[in-house]
């Protein structure tokens, strides 16, 4: 169902398009702001509302309610949570019913935006969802929710548009928008003198995750690692990216790590950290597979509550969790998870990348090959995408 005078036949405009997006999480805020990017050159007149985080706002966008509210990892936390996000939920199908878009984007968090892309589907709005959710990797039954969910599912990864096929769903390939953002040759010296740190020091980035049971698990562990690697290796200089909500977590964790004077603490700019470093320790998720489209060395890691873990690792299709290794399928990089993700062992985990430059010249051309496979202007191919869908 196209909007009322949107597109003419030849594709050009006639009217603002109005656009309801919902992005659950810093990953997503990033995501999204790219496409509305996009669309802003075919809609210079876009009005777009929802759910979103700064990068979202910057563009115009017009957030009900902030990005960090939705962000939970595991089941059991989004239990915990359940009633706050539920209402959040029922409060924006109540407007949307009342007041319909042209177009709902559901960016990721698909336990989220499935339910609302299915209503709203029923009503008659075109709704489409930006990253397929991860039917390869856990949780195969929602296949059928997606069916009944959504017009068009944005594929970030180019095998998903054919697994979607044999379930009925269609799916583009639009290539991931990281790998058009990030440089192909990142300036690692660029990166250092723009963050304050030395150009001849070997530098380890400490990426302890965006949301905050990612940093409550994450942050002291990897902090006492750093107090381990400075021990063995006086020299070393850490950073550490991190944003205003996390900030107070991310001191104590410093603190308590006696890594407080230690850590270089940046707010955001979290790709130029990954520029400038050598190698990386950093939490399984989006920030792992940037880390790889930088060509830097990585040990993923990652904690969470106990029965969420054991819930989630049973439900698991791929012997990894972490991008790299999924998208390459092979283990590229450590991965220590859970009871695994110890200091000591995460500390001579990434020691062991800078004693082998051997190994590091190996994985930087797998990731510069996954980079080329990856770089494919997401923006204007999910904007032709959009327009598809509008004019059936």
């Amino acid at each position: 169902m196209a909007p009322q005078g949107a597109l003419t036949t030849s594709g050009s405009t006639t009217q603002d398009l109005r656009l309801s997006m919902v992005a659950a999480e810093r990953s997503g805020d990033m995501l999204a702001a790219l496409l509305l990017q996009g669309l802003q050159k075919t809609w210079p007149g876009l009005q777009a509302s929802g759910i979103g985080g700064p990068q979202m706002d910057a563009t115009g966008f017009v957030s009900r309610w902030s990005c960090d509210e939705l962000s939970v990892r595991g089941l059991v936390e989004a239990l915990w949570r359940y009633r706050h996000i539920n209402g959040i939920r029922q409060s924006l199908i109540q407007d949307l019913l009342a007041s319909p878009p042209d177009l709902y984007v559901g960016v990721d968090a698909s336990d989220f935006n499935l339910p609302v892309e299915r209503l709203l589907r029923q009503q008659g709005v075109p709704t489409v969802q930006l990253v397929c959710p991860s039917i390869w990797a856990w949780r195969p039954e929602r296949v059928k929710k997606i069916r009944d969910s959504v017009d068009l599912v944005l594929c970030i990864y180019p095998f998903e548009p054919s697994l979607l096929e044999q379930h009925g769903i269609e799916g583009t390939f639009v290539g991931h928008p990281v790998a058009d953002v990030i440089p192909f040759e990142p300036d690692r010296l660029q990166a250092r003198q723009a963050l304050g740190l030395p150009a001849d020091a070997t530098v380890v980035a400490l990426l302890p995750g965006s949301r905050p049971a990612e940093v409550k698990n994450l942050a002291l562990p990897f902090l006492q690692a750093a107090h381990r690697m400075r021990q063995l290796r006086p020299g070393l200089q850490f950073v550490l990216p991190t944003h205003g909500l996390l900030k107070p977590m991310v001191e104590a964790a410093m603190a308590q790590a006696g890594m407080q004077d230690h850590v270089h603490l940046v707010m955001g700019r979290s790709h130029e950290v990954q520029a400038a470093c050598d190698v990386a320790l950093v939490a399984s998720g989006t920030a792992t597979l940037e880390t790889a489209l930088h060509k830097r060395p990585m040990v993923i890691a990652y904690k969470m509550q106990w029965l969420s873990w054991q819930i989630a690792n049973r439900q698991r299709l791929l012997p990894w969790i972490g991008l790299p290794n999924i998208l390459c399928q092979e283990s590229l990089v450590p991965e220590l998870l859970q009871e695994q993700a110890q200091p000591e062992a995460l500390a001579q985990a990434v020691l062991r990348w800078l004693d082998d430059p051997a190994a590091v010249s190996r994985i930087q051309q797998r990731f510069a090959d996954l980079h080329c496979q990856l770089r494919q202007d997401m923006p204007t191919l999910a904007t032709h995408a959009i327009q598809k869908v509008l004019a059936a």
